[in-house]
């Protein structure tokens, strides 16, 4: 795992002076009218470490929450961006998951992607902030939300068991990829839970091994079998988990893309996928991005989006591919 910066859009910021920042965003705050420009300029160019510290130093200066400041400030889909911005990244997709299970409907997409891209470590952190911030595990709210063999696979993505080794075991790869065949292709009706606890707990490099012997036996990638074998959510989450451990940036292009094309953006995933990976891949992001749809990220925000909102996209988005 790449530590983050290296293939992240936002660095640290070099010259940076927390002080400074706070009367910079103090003055672009006060008054009648607010100066955007200069918040994108600040928050948008520093690390989440850094904006820590910012609020930090803004609690100790104005003796007010800066995330408080911002919200009576803005509004809107730039103000979301701003506030997640400030969000430490556990807490981000501590609330991001929390919001998709509240209230009427559930937003299984996002439970899908926080789910099955996050690392083993980075779930053991959001389990244990989630039960520290709601009172409640995040196990039993993915529980009373979904149900049969999604909440199956969710329940097993929150255990944050997955092997997190990267020794390969030739023999049972092959025995996986048979036992996938015969869990799906070669049955009359699935054995979905085989799929589950092969593609939820092996390691990353043994199961790139176990898609190799399953297209040698039956001929098909591991994703066609799971369009044809499953559907709905259960598919949804399955082929999120294949396709994180294939090529994560890829997925995330995908997700992006998908929440920008047609009639309608999908503003909450948008911002999401922009907020939770600027620092971390959207560099790799960007590339794949470019390589599967020919045209760069920067373009499709940019043709999506309008006002402060974008602007702050694109900056978070770095250049154009």
């Amino acid at each position: 795992m790449a530590t983050a910066g290296t293939k992240g859009s936002i660095k640290p910021y070099a010259s940076f002076n927390a002080a400074d920042d706070v009367q910079k965003l103090r003055s672009a705050m006060k008054g009648a009218g607010t100066n955007e420009d200069a918040i994108i300029d600040i928050i948008a160019n520093r690390t989440i470490a850094q904006r820590q510290e910012i609020k930090i130093a803004y609690k100790t200066t104005v003796g007010k929450d800066l995330e408080d400041d911002v919200k009576s400030e803005l509004t809107g889909k730039f103000e979301k961006v701003i506030v997640g911005l400030l969000t430490a990244i556990t807490q981000y997709d501590v609330q991001e998951l929390k919001a998709a299970m509240k209230g009427a409907g559930t937003d299984e997409g996002c439970l899908i992607e926080i789910m099955a891209s996050r690392s083993p470590e980075e779930i053991n952190r959001i389990n244990v902030a989630y039960k520290h911030k709601y009172g409640k595990s995040l196990e039993d709210d993915i529980c009373s939300d979904t149900s049969g063999m999604f909440q199956r696979v969710l329940v097993s993505l929150s255990a944050g068991g997955r092997d997190t080794g990267s020794n390969v075991d030739d023999s049972l790869a092959k025995k996986d990829a048979q036992d996938l065949y015969e869990a799906g292709e070669k049955k009359w009706g699935t054995d979905e839970v085989k799929f589950l606890s092969i593609l939820c707990t092996r390691n990353r490099k043994h199961l790139l091994k176990v898609f190799e012997e399953y297209k040698k036996i039956s001929k098909k990638d591991i994703e066609a079998s799971i369009k044809s074998e499953m559907s709905g959510n259960l598919e949804d989450s399955l082929l999120a988990v294949v396709k994180c451990v294939k090529n994560r940036p890829a997925f995330f292009a995908e997700r992006l893309y998908k929440s920008m094309k047609g009639l309608g953006t999908d503003d909450d995933a948008l911002i999401r996928l922009m907020v939770s990976r600027c620092e971390i891949d959207m560099l790799e992001i960007r590339s794949e991005f470019k390589k599967m749809y020919g045209k760069s990220l920067h373009s499709f925000i940019k043709g999506d989006t309008s006002g402060d909102y974008r602007k702050v996209l694109l900056k978070l988005c770095g250049g154009e591919d």
